[in-house]
């Protein structure tokens, strides 16, 4: 893609790495970066890490759903990110099992969400206010499901309602404002499943976090090639340009043949809910520079994590 003088290989959280700077020292961002490459560089960093929930450097308030439980459970970290149970609640979820698919199919989906909005005023039968989710997040909308209104909410204020939902999660309204008053819903990660058994390794997390680092060298050293053999063939954007098209797209970037600087921060991975065990959700914010742009922002990655270790992206925005 573009050129510039810095190659930025290290992500932030490992800075201040006694190990990181040796092998700078010792080597330059070369060594360092194909060290980054390998599984064993993450491996040992992995030992202290709190990963019942997925990698992060980022701390996240955790909402995890269990649809088969009927339950809403609150995690929140502290300053080593370790994560602690704050609150379980009970919760109402939609009428069928199974994950979302088309509007009004009285299911509520299995994913990885966050909050768009916080309303305060609703109707007096969601409760005193609600949370909307981002349902359909990219990953559901280039599977072509549809619907969309999925709330955390409460109970009705008057009157009585059937023990399930068309879909959103509902707890008691005075769990929906205590929960209220313990999260920051920008903050915070949904996490719905049907009984949320999908954690993985700690190997899982260092394959991908080693593939992850190699994809960003073929993309920093414009080796097409290698950069496009970490998308699947099934690969759709989240605007729904396709693998071809996308493979074209940016075919005419990387013949630019220009020198790029490429950052990422605040890395997380999470495994994704359902019934595949090999996906996972991976977020980070990026730094781009170069001669002719610049970006800077949040991006996302489903990916699978195929039985060699590699990955195979299907999707990112």
């Amino acid at each position: 893609m573009v050129k510039v003088l810095v190659i930025s290989i290290i992500s932030t959280s490992m800075l201040l790495s006694g190990d990181v700077i040796t092998l700078y020292k010792s080597g330059g961002k070369k060594l360092l970066e194909k060290e980054m490459n390998k599984p064993s560089y993450w491996s040992g960093s992995l030992f202290s890490k709190d990963l019942r929930f997925g990698y992060f450097e980022r701390a996240f308030s955790l909402l995890t759903v269990s649809k088969d439980k009927g339950s809403l459970e609150l995690y929140a970290p502290d300053s080593r990110q370790q994560f602690s149970l704050k609150k379980r609640y009970s919760a109402f979820t939609g009428k069928n099992s199974g994950d979302k698919n088309i509007e009004g199919d009285l299911k509520t989906p299995i994913g990885i969400y966050t909050f768009t909005e916080k309303k305060k005023v609703v109707d007096q039968f969601y409760g005193p206010m609600a949370f909307v989710t981002s349902y359909p997040n990219f990953y559901d909308r280039i599977r072509g499901k549809s619907g969309d209104g999925i709330w955390v909410h409460g109970v009705p204020l008057s009157g009585s309602r059937d023990p399930f939902t068309h879909g959103c999660i509902a707890i008691n309204n005075k769990d929906l404002m205590q929960l209220d008053k313990s999260i920051n819903p920008s903050n915070t990660l949904l996490i719905i499943d049907s009984s949320l058994k999908q954690w993985a390794q700690p190997s899982a997390y260092s394959a991908v976090l080693a593939a992850l680092y190699q994809w960003k060298s073929a993309w920093t050293y414009n080796d097409i090639e290698e950069y496009l053999s970490f998308y699947d063939p099934s690969f759709k954007r989240y605007d729904g340009m396709s693998f071809n098209q996308f493979k074209s797209y940016k075919e005419r970037i990387f013949s630019k043949d220009e020198t790029k600087s490429i950052l990422f921060n605040d890395i997380n991975i999470v495994p994704y809910p359902g019934e595949q065990r090999n996906l996972f959700w991976v977020t980070f914010n990026q730094i781009y520079t170069s001669d002719s742009y610049h970006f800077k922002g949040n991006k996302s990655l489903l990916l699978r994590l195929n039985t060699n270790q590699t990955i195979s992206i299907l999707t990112e925005e």
